[in-house]
């Protein structure tokens, strides 16, 4: 991994997560690749292009009363010139609606990214909740 590469990396990862936090859709949108490919915990689990991406994202910021609590916990990065992927666990957290189960949620989390035109663009994402493992910490 270059340092440069894997700065980058980093640094568009941390994005994601402060556009999260704070619900603003199009700035987390301009993170993903057109082609995203994303796997989820909820149905249908499978979410392909921008559009179904955005919906999903637009669906789970609807369960927050206000901000989302995301922290990223053990991120490893791993680069070559224009392909990355990183693994790493977020702890997500925050005042969810009535309907919505409270408590903090370990969530595993794999990114893969592509460099295209000079910028990383995340191109899959596959997020994942241990069964039965309800983990309010």
């Amino acid at each position: 991994m270059t340092t440069s590469n894997g700065s980058e990396v980093r640094a568009l990862l941390d994005e994601r997560v402060a556009a999260c936090q704070v619900k603003d859709i199009d700035r987390l949108m301009g993170l993903y690749a057109s082609t995203i490919v994303y796997y989820d915990v909820v149905p249908p689990l499978q979410f392909v292009g921008a559009v179904e991406v955005r919906r999903n994202f637009l669906r789970w910021f609807d369960e927050y009363e206000g901000p989302i609590g995301l922290e990223t916990h053990e991120l490893d990065v791993a680069t070559s010139s224009d392909v990355a992927f990183a693994h790493m666990l977020h702890l997500d957290s925050g005042k969810r609606r009535s309907h919505v189960p409270q408590g903090q949620v370990w969530i595993r989390s794999t990114v893969c990214c592509r460099r295209s035109g000079g910028s990383w663009l995340i191109t899959h994402e596959h997020v994942s909740l241990p069964l039965g493992w309800r983990n309010d910490v």
